[in-house]
């Protein structure tokens, strides 16, 4: 037995987004605010994030049968949304409907007053704030009306609650965003704040990067999450591709 747990979770950053372009000319061009007029919600994929997220999928389609995703869930965000489609279309899922589960928990950390700014802007309107943030670090730090690493956390254990609830045995993949997935990684490992941190200054996570886990009982019949692949980019570059691992939203610090 599995204990609840599905037969295997996937865990997909979504494709380039536009926020992701603008944020990369933003800093290069060592501007305060990040130009781009939508909410963060509503932030498309590029045409390469298309290209990323249709990429993606096939590798998806490529698996046997048995072994592709069964349910597919997302964030809310259009670029998880438009990512996740693509890999429907794609024809990755094995039976059922080729349609998508959103759940707003799985949604990118909020950044309140931190929103669309550069790390060179929050440090210029926000002084205080910055300093307390180099003190406390980011996997505790709470910008005023957003989120810490913490507060992400604590949804993705009851959107996990939920996974195992609704779909233990079955193959389930999640897309959703860079923050999202080293959460995952925090809560299915059992890791502290200091090996999450290590995990995330190594790399970014790749834009449609997949990360894997398997479930299946040890000697002692326990179920242990299994990481059996780590942003794994061979989708894109098969298919040749462009990666891409710009931080993940419209503000200066994940």
């Amino acid at each position: 037995m599995r204990q609840n747990w599905p037969e295997r979770l996937w865990l997909v950053r979504h494709g380039q987004s536009q926020g992701n372009v603008a944020r990369d000319a933003a800093d290069a061009a060592g501007h305060h605010e990040i130009a781009i007029d939508v909410r963060d919600v509503d932030v498309p994929l590029s045409e390469l994030g298309h290209r990323q997220g249709e990429a993606a999928g096939r590798w998806f389609a490529s698996l046997p049968a048995n072994e592709r995703p069964e349910v597919i869930l997302a964030s809310p965000y259009l670029r998880a949304k438009q990512t996740a489609e693509l890999i429907c279309k794609a024809g990755a899922l094995a039976g059922g409907p080729a349609r998508t589960i959103i759940d707003e928990r799985l949604r990118e950390r909020e950044f309140g007053v931190f929103d669309r700014l550069t790390t060179a802007g929050i440090r210029a309107r926000f002084p205080e704030e910055a300093a307390h943030r180099t003190r406390l670090g980011k996997f505790y730090h709470r910008p005023p009306g957003g989120e810490s690493w913490a507060d992400v956390i604590l949804r993705l254990r009851s959107m996990l609650n939920t996974i195992n609830l609704h779909y233990c045995n079955r193959r389930v993949a999640v897309v959703c965003h860079q923050v999202v997935v080293l959460c995952m990684r925090y809560i299915l490992e059992e890791l502290d704040e200091q090996q999450i941190l290590a995990i995330d200054k190594q790399s970014e996570v790749l834009n449609c990067g997949i990360c894997a886990y398997e479930f299946e009982p040890d000697a002692k019949g326990l179920c242990v999450p299994e990481l059996v692949l780590w942003n794994y980019g061979a989708p894109l570059e098969t298919e040749g591709t462009a990666k891409t691992s710009a931080p993940d939203a419209l503000a200066g610090s994940r």
